[in-house]
């Protein structure tokens, strides 16, 4: 099993703070002597218990008295005032309670003779005998029932009283929905006498139970007049909440599609979803799997309660799906209109079903999927398929309306009817295609593909044939991010005309279709080339037409991908040409990208924006949104490397919203642009932005892609500061190297990133060998920028490996350690400057952005023996200066220490007060921490505040002199034989020093010790 869910172990509180925020005033208020009661609804589930035992646990801390009961579902008849009962077992002197409120022995029996009461006569059974005696009213039918009510009721409001004298009283009454009519009179007669006692009433119940004639509906409508009364819905999660919480409830972290996927079929119900991942660990297997009984029962139970003819159309609405119109269900249900009314009707009122209203049509959808999904499954085999027949009959007459040809195929499949269920889903996969849904055009073409053999030829549709919805599976197999199944199919389409004997331009198309789709993923590029070089073949003699236009146009592509730019250059004029006269503006478009990108490569930056401009109008002109995607890609990739964020910035955004609009969001150029998004909002500053774009695709993706997103993202999660989180996906991430470089590429400078921030600077260096092992088994000459980058990282990592080792001086070992840093270190910038010597390739140039990191990369090496260059930090800063505002403050804080060091102090100020005002306003709380615990450490002023004074030392003494001696690599036995103290002291000393600073490492103590000014920086060894 993958996880174990913790159900009922008291995780952390998600998303319930606003509630959490409105109890805790209540409650304040209460404590200060204004009664107050807060009625809390929501539906079953979604968490109204967590939230008063999170309230109960804030007034216990307060010293506040805690009083709990509970309904249960036993009709009206059973179980009188059982809450209170409940709660009144738990006073912490029932005897004193009862003999200064006789009547409360009828709560009480066991303690009747206390308080000279006959139990027998009037009186209320105890707990044991309520529980045991459902269905019993006591003193049912006497004439002295109402004033002995009444005496019980100024009875339990007068121990209240009593009670809040001395200290706030919490009573929280749960699941109110069940109460009896005693209990709610009951409830009524105290919070109408709610004034100026210290105590709190809390009530929870289930909106989502309360039907039109519940008898709680009035009593509530009465509560919520008085003054005295707040009411708080507690709504479902949202989605991110949904996620946060599914993550949260699994001891071992689960997958994001497992997350993904548990969050949506909860739709933000607590219990929903702790049955789902409880489901899921069990089987560990697929979560989309069968409901867990446990969870069945519960919404089957809501069902079971109604008459038969509102099961029955309940029954015949989960076929329909999530909803279904008042015609379509008045139709298959076969009940007369008036009969179906009433059924609908109950089934409303008891939240099973929701009226709405689409364009002017009565519909009614299920409350909750999961509802749907058990009634669903509850279903007979037998009346499922002849329900679904019935759908498909009715719908079978209303082809050509939108959306009816998804639905047949659905219900023609479900009812066994195949030939029809294939035609309906080809023309199905054609409607989605062409209102921009990839995804659902992908599911109706392999249910398509599916059926193929299992429908006689005769019945098969006359206008398609399998080798053609092959090719349109991988198309859209790459739109809706699933790029590896976009492969699997074009080799399927591939395999069969060969076998059928196709004529050579098929043949050439469908070639072309796997090159296009093999030539996404890194490493398979030489595999693309030969299989395009065939389609070329094939299609060479052929006259001009659209197909072999595609194959030039296609060629070109590979050949520049693949390093061969002149033959590239030709093909590409050749597809022009080709499309030209074949009247195609979106083949030339596509051919025009590549050529712009030849262009580009050759120094003639206006000419290749000029190109993509005009191919970005052909394509839109041509009704080609792929090509459309691929030239605004390429524009806003244009602005970004040349250091124009601003305009790659307004590209990129415009390009993102055509993505959306034409539902490529998850295809190959519309996630392109949006990974360019998360790096240029990054780069730029605008790190809510980049966030939101780097936010989980909402539905299954490819691995690839989702493992991308979440690694382009890091940076500012990292930046940010949440570190533990950023560890998490450093270590998920670790085996999603294999399927992109760009992945490896990201993760090892967060890797690194990560490491300096942690003080791990050892750890970050064994992941930097490792990512650039990858790069350079990748073909290391390609990724010029990403050499550059991980390299001076990897100094920078050197240098604090070196600063910590030469801060324990006098050990051998140390200085060992420090040299081989120091070496390192070294290499590695002899990696970043041979790199930068050769340039990108081709042009043999560095854009603005190599520069930076080819400047940092020397400013760092000026730390590996030493205080660091002021002079190169400042180069840095400049180099930066094109619009990476975060680097340019990295280096601003490096910059201010080389600074102070050469005690130039006014310039280290002016410099940190820059850096941190741009921390400050990212939210950079790692590197904001840093420029402040530097400013203390050279007593300079941040702000306008005064000079700042001496840190505030938090150890003891003799907690510093343990310290400094272990920063000098000294081991406990050392230390103590030196302070003349035992072992075990020593030990103890650490403890609490580790615990006063938050490290969990002694090395992790003495790196923070040294952030934050509190260890004095040893000469340089």
């Amino acid at each position: 099993m993958l996880a174990v869910a913790r159900l009922g172990s008291g995780i952390a509180l998600v998303a319930r703070d606003r509630e959490l925020g409105r109890l805790r005033a209540a409650l304040e208020g209460a404590a200060a002597g204004t009664a107050a009661a807060v009625l809390v609804s929501g539906d079953a589930g979604v968490g109204k218990t967590r939230l008063t035992e999170e309230l109960a646990a804030l007034a216990r801390e307060s010293d506040a008295l805690v009083l709990t009961g509970r309904c249960l579902d036993a009709g009206e008849t059973g179980l009188p005032y059982l809450p209170f009962v409940e709660a009144m077992a738990q006073l912490p002197d029932r005897e004193h309670s009862v003999r200064a409120h006789p009547a409360l022995a009828r709560l009480l029996p066991d303690l009747a003779p206390v308080a000279g009461v006959d139990a027998r006569d009037g009186g209320m059974p105890g707990m044991d005998a309520v529980l045991a005696g459902v269905g019993a009213r006591s003193g049912a039918g006497r004439p002295e029932r109402d004033i002995g009510q009444l005496q019980l009721f100024d009875a339990v409001h007068g121990l209240l009283t009593d009670l809040a004298a001395d200290r706030c009283v919490v009573l929280v009454l749960e699941d109110l929905h069940w109460a009896d009519t005693s209990t709610r009179a009951l409830l009524a007669f105290l919070v109408s006498r709610l004034r100026t006692q210290r105590l709190l009433i809390v009530g929870t119940y289930r909106g989502d139970d309360l039907h039109r004639r519940h008898p709680l509906r009035p009593l509530l409508a009465e509560l919520v007049r008085l003054p005295a009364t707040e009411r708080l819905d507690l709504t479902p999660f949202g989605e991110a909440d949904s996620r946060v919480f599914v993550a949260e409830l699994a001891d071992e972290a689960l997958p994001e599609d497992v997350v993904r996927e548990v969050a949506g079929r909860s739709e933000g119900n607590a219990f929903f979803a702790e049955e789902l991942v409880a489901a899921y660990s069990a089987r560990a297997d697929d979560v989309g799997g069968v409901l867990p009984a446990t969870l069945v029962d519960v919404l089957l139970n809501r069902v079971e309660r109604l008459s038969e003819p509102a099961q029955r159309v309940i029954r015949v609405a989960s076929v329909a799906g999530r909803r279904a119109g008042h015609a379509t269900l008045l139709d298959v249900a076969e009940l007369a209109e008036p009969d179906l009314e009433e059924a609908l009707r109950e089934a409303v009122q008891h939240h099973v079903l929701v009226a709405r209203q689409d364009q002017g049509v009565p519909v009614y959808a299920f409350r909750h999927a999961l509802m749907r999904e058990a009634v669903y499954g509850d279903l007979l085999p037998g009346e499922r398929v002849r329900l679904h027949g019935a759908y498909a009959t009715r719908l079978a007459g209303r082809r050509g309306h939108r959306g009816v040809a998804a639905a047949l195929a659905h219900h023609s499949m479900e009812s066994h009817q195949l030939p029809q269920a294939l035609a309906a889903s080809v023309e199905a996969a054609y409607e989605a295609k062409a209102a921009g849904a990839p995804t659902e055009s992908l599911h109706h073409l392999e249910r398509a593909l599916k059926l193929w053999d299992a429908v006689p030829e005769a019945d098969r549709p006359a206008d398609t044939d399998e080798a053609a919805l092959l090719r349109q599976a991988s198309h859209v197999a790459g739109g809706a991010g699933e790029p590896e199944r976009a492969v699997a199919f074009a080799r399927q389409a591939v395999k069969l005309v060969d076998r059928t004997g196709a004529d050579p331009e098929l043949a050439a198309m469908t070639r072309r279709r796997l090159a296009s789709a093999l030539f996404v993923f890194d490493g398979r590029e030489d595999e693309s080339r030969a299989v395009i070089e065939r389609a070329w073949e094939l299609a060479r003699d052929l006259p001009a037409s659209c197909e072999k236009a595609w194959v030039l146009a296609v060629y070109a592509s590979i050949l520049r991908g693949t390093g061969d730019p002149v033959d590239a250059r030709t093909y590409a004029q050749l597809a022009v040409r080709d499309a030209r006269a074949a009247g195609e503006p979106g083949v030339e478009a596509d051919a025009l990208v590549t050529l712009a990108a030849l262009d580009e490569e050759d120094g003639q930056l206006e000419q290749s924006r000029d190109r993509l401009r005009e191919a970005q109008r052909l394509a839109l002109l041509d009704g080609a949104p792929t090509v459309e995607l691929r030239a605004r890609h390429y524009l806003g990739l244009n602005h970004y490397e040349h250091g124009d964020l601003d305009g790659a910035v307004r590209v990129i955004d415009e390009g993102v919203e055509r993505a959306r609009d034409t539902g490529l969001t998850w295809g190959s150029y519309g996630f392109e642009l949006r990974a360019l998004k998360v790096l240029s909002r990054y780069a730029r500053g605008d790190w809510d932005e980049s966030e939101a774009a780097a936010e989980p695709p909402g539905r299954r993706v490819s691995g690839t892609v989702s493992a991308r997103i979440a690694a382009v993202g890091s940076h500012v999660m990292i930046a940010r500061g949440r570190l533990a989180e950023a560890a998490r996906l450093v270590t998920e991430l670790r085996a999603e190297w294999h399927r992109d470089f760009q992945i490896v590429a990201s993760m090892g400078a967060a890797s690194a990133e990560l490491a300096l921030w942690r003080n791990r600077p050892r750890d970050g260096l064994t992941h930097l060998r490792t990512a650039l092992e990858w790069v350079e088994r990748l073909g290391g000459s390609k990724w010029t920028l990403v050499n550059i980058r991980l390299g001076a990282l990897g100094v920078a990592l050197c240098a604090e490996v070196a600063a910590a080792a030469g801060r324990r001086r006098g050990s051998a070992e140390a200085e060992a350690e420090r040299r081989a840093a120091v070496e390192e270190g070294r290499a590695l910038l002899g990696l970043v400057r041979d790199t930068a010597r050769h340039g990108r390739p081709r042009t043999g140039k560095l854009g603005p952005e190599g520069l930076a990191w080819l400047a940092r990369a020397e400013a760092e090496a000026s730390r590996l023996d030493g205080a660091g260059d002021p002079e190169l930090w400042l180069a840095a800063v400049d180099a930066f200066g094109y619009g990476a505002v975060y680097e340019q403050a990295v280096c601003r804080w490096r910059l201010g220490d080389a600074l102070l060091r050469a005690d130039r102090r006014a310039d280290a100020g002016e410099a940190l007060r820059a850096a941190e005002e741009v921390a400050s306003r990212l939210g950079a709380q790692p590197l904001r921490d840093a420029v402040r615990a530097l400013a203390r450490r050279g007593r300079l002023r941040l702000g306008d505040g005064p000079e700042p004074r001496e840190t505030l030392d938090p150890f003891t003494p003799r907690e510093r002199s343990v310290l400094a001696l272990v920063a000098l690599g000294r081991t406990n036995r050392q230390v103590g034989a030196e302070l003349y103290i035992s072992e075990k002291t020593v030990s103890v000393h650490l403890s609490r020093i580790m615990a006063k600073l938050g490290a969990t490492r002694r090395t992790e103590a003495v790196a923070m010790a040294y952030d934050r000014g509190l260890l004095d920086d040893p000469a340089p060894a």
